[in-house]
């Protein structure tokens, strides 16, 4: 039976074969890069099979479990992108960021028992979970590239950089709308109601209109780059205290079925 002793020895694994596979995307063999980064996910996602098997649950119920979605989605949503734009820094971007949620789970599993609270038994749970993991990836990726060019880049910004933005808020978004829908599927099933104003709930309808507005605001003919990419910025923090900010809510600590707790 799997345990998080092992996690440690899939991680080492998967890690490196990613950031071989970066390295490979700056040196353009293509090849290489798909190639060990597909091995290092299926490396990675071997551990999330075999927990899910010993756990005799998805692993989902735990701030930590959440961490290995995220820390797995992050080279998965990378080599999409790669794939189909060819970004060369998008793989290093997910390697770094999911060698830091690699760590924060070695030094902080968060695992606990294998029954989950009832309403987390419910088959639309895992796809709805599972989809806002793929999300977040993605629209961290944004971020990373608009804090770049407000802070970093030191030339005019072009075109091409902001369609790089444009182009993972489209994807990001799309799958944040598939997993509020599946989210609102589970809700019914659950407690009888496809909505009902929940912190989580809230946060989500919160996030999901300010990264509206920023693709509605991209599109303006007379459109400010600068303010564009800080409302981008904006709407991550934002997602960020959609997905753990809401555990530190009064409001949220007495009433929200979404926090992790152990």
């Amino acid at each position: 039976m799997i345990t998080w002793d092992q996690f440690i020895y899939f991680a080492i694994a998967a890690v490196l074969l990613w950031a071989v596979g970066a390295w490979a995307a700056w040196k353009g063999n293509t090849k290489l890069a798909y190639g060990t980064t597909g091995v290092g996910l299926v490396v990675f996602f071997s551990f999330i099979v075999l927990m899910w098997i010993s756990l005799e649950r998805p692993p989902l119920r735990t701030m930590g479990e959440t961490r290995l979605w995220y820390s797995f989605f992050l080279p998965f949503a990378g080599i999409l992108v790669y794939s189909r734009w060819k970004y060369k820094w998008i793989l290093t971007f997910s390697t770094i960021l999911a060698l830091v949620f690699i760590c924060v789970n070695l030094l902080k599993p968060e695992i606990h028992s294998k029954a989950p609270m009832p309403a987390l038994q419910s088959p639309w749970f895992a796809p709805h979970v599972i989809v806002y993991m793929f999300c977040y990836a993605v629209l961290g990726a944004a971020t990373v590239m608009a804090i770049y060019l407000l802070f970093f880049k030191k030339k005019a910004i072009t075109n091409e950089e902001l369609e790089i933005t444009d182009n993972l808020v489209y994807v990001g978004l799309a799958f944040m709308t598939v997993g509020m829908l599946f989210g609102a599927l589970w809700a019914k099933e659950a407690w009888g109601h496809y909505w009902s104003w929940d912190p989580k709930e809230t946060w989500a309808a919160i996030t999901w209109f300010a990264y509206l507005i920023y693709i509605h605001y991209r599109r303006l003919p007379n459109c400010n780059q600068r303010l564009a990419l800080w409302c981008l910025v904006v709407a991550f923090v934002l997602l960020q205290m959609c997905w753990w900010g809401i555990n530190y809510l009064p409001s949220a600590q007495a009433t929200s079925v979404h926090t992790y707790s152990t």
